[in-house]
């Protein structure tokens, strides 16, 4: 009811002079919140996963792992929340909630038990003060890549300076351990940041890696871990629950379950199957780099040079970069055998102006409209028409919106999730054969 109220009183204060307040407005929702819900996350263990890309998939991992120890715990991620034995739709579209939202469910946490909570802080998040009253013990970094950087004055280093707020000790900050992606090139800048205890971790550390047709296997520190989801890179986002594991007193062998216990991440390399001879993956990939990771992944389940790799993507508005439309662009043109240019979340950007950035790009590298290359806006039909083109053992990607299950379309929400839609076409074309 209170942010109800505060939304209204915003709406009515002049843009120019809301500009300027706005970090204050922003401070005050977060203290407000914090207090009015008692300042729950200070009665438990909290973890941050912050970076560009694995967050959902890192934040779970460690979800998985912890709940070896036998105590409750709390998730909030992109794709889900989990409050004890409560497993929920993330349904607010955001990675990380509003203030009030997310310190009520921080209160649900607390209230059911939970002992250690796993939250993914986005840059965003952080601009707007939503990471105070979060009291930190723990911040992973994954990595960083450019993204949401209009959101901050198109600065590569502010949207980076973001990130690495939550690793500074301020107010509302008891951080006792970072656990930094070493491999990133972006490593160095939140080691520094931070005066907590770090633990850097690297694909180096890892050896005997063995990617298969169910998932990863791998061998850490003299022990062998399994997978069972898809993409060699899901071993970064899996590290760091390891690391954790060990830092809370688990033996391998419950570090292990933990990993291999966790077979579905909603709409992170999640395969739809339905009876189909062809493999049908939803994920988020939806810039350069979670895209190529996708592609490379689809490559390596080929089973001979035959099989095709069809994809389904599209490209986000609402101020989003658009440099990422080129490259996820470049990547399907050059990685993809066919290409299905369709919706993403258009919010009020023309639909085709998107998908020609995307499709033109595709052009470029190589593909040709109406032969291995089309646009499709209505994602239903884009999806229709990839498993229409699947052949035996060839794989199906539906990309950029993995579990979300509402579209923006100039100021409309849509309902449309990618796992339900290949789930009903995969039936009726199963049906008909």
């Amino acid at each position: 009811m209170l942010e109800k109220i505060l939304r209204k009183i915003e709406k009515l204060i002049p843009k120019k002079l809301y500009r300027l307040v706005q970090p204050i407005y922003h401070f005050l929702l977060a203290i407000t919140g914090t207090i009015l819900y008692g300042f729950p996350a200070h009665k438990m263990i909290m973890v941050g996963v912050t970076g560009t890309k694995g967050k959902t998939s890192t934040a779970n991992f460690i979800h998985s792992v912890l709940s070896e120890t036998g105590q409750k715990i709390g998730l909030i991620s992109t794709a889900n929340i989990k409050i004890g034995e409560k497993d929920l739709p993330n349904k607010y579209h955001m990675s990380m909630p509003g203030r009030f939202i997310l310190q009520k469910t921080l209160k649900q946490m607390r209230d059911a038990g939970c002992k250690y909570v796993v939250l993914e802080v986005t840059s965003e998040g952080v601009k707007q003060f939503r990471h105070l009253g979060l009291f930190l013990d723990v911040a992973v970094f994954t990595n960083l890549s450019p993204e949401h950087l209009a959101s901050h004055g198109g600065s590569f280093e502010k949207y980076r300076a973001a990130k690495m707020r939550i690793f500074k000790k301020k107010l509302f900050n008891s951080l006792k351990l970072v656990l930094v992606n070493e491999d990133d090139e972006n490593a160095k800048f939140f080691l520094e940041a931070s005066s907590a205890e770090n633990i850097k971790f690297s694909l180096e550390d890892v050896s005997k890696i063995e990617e298969g047709d169910s998932g990863i296997s791998f061998k850490y520190k003299g022990s062998d871990f399994k997978l069972n989801t898809l993409g060699k890179f899901n071993i970064y986002n899996a590290l760091p629950a390891i690391i954790l594991g060990e830092r809370y007193e688990l033996d391998f062998t419950q570090i292990q379950d933990g990993l291999s216990g966790l077979s579905l991440i909603p709409g992170r390399m999640e395969e739809i199957k339905e009876g189909q001879d062809f493999k049908v993956i939803v994920d988020y990939a939806h810039e350069k780099l979670s895209m190529n990771n996708l592609l490379d992944t689809a490559k390596n389940l080929k089973k001979d040079d035959n099989n095709k790799i069809i994809i389904v993507l599209g490209g986000d508005g609402g101020g989003r970069d658009e440099q990422r439309l080129y490259d996820m662009g470049k990547a399907v043109g050059e990685k993809a055998d066919m290409v299905i240019v369709s919706n993403s979340d258009p919010y009020f950007d023309d639909e085709m102006t998107l998908s020609k950035k995307i499709a033109d790009e595709a052009v470029r590298a190589g593909k040709v409209y109406n032969e291995n290359l089309f646009i499709l806006l209505d994602r239903g039909e884009a999806i229709k028409k990839a498993v229409e083109l699947a052949k035996k053992d060839d794989i199906v990607l539906l990309a950029t919106r993995g579990s979300l299950n509402t579209m923006s379309i100039k100021g409309k929400k849509v309902s449309s999730d990618d796992r339900l839609i290949a789930r009903e076409v995969l039936k009726n074309l199963l049906n008909k054969g």
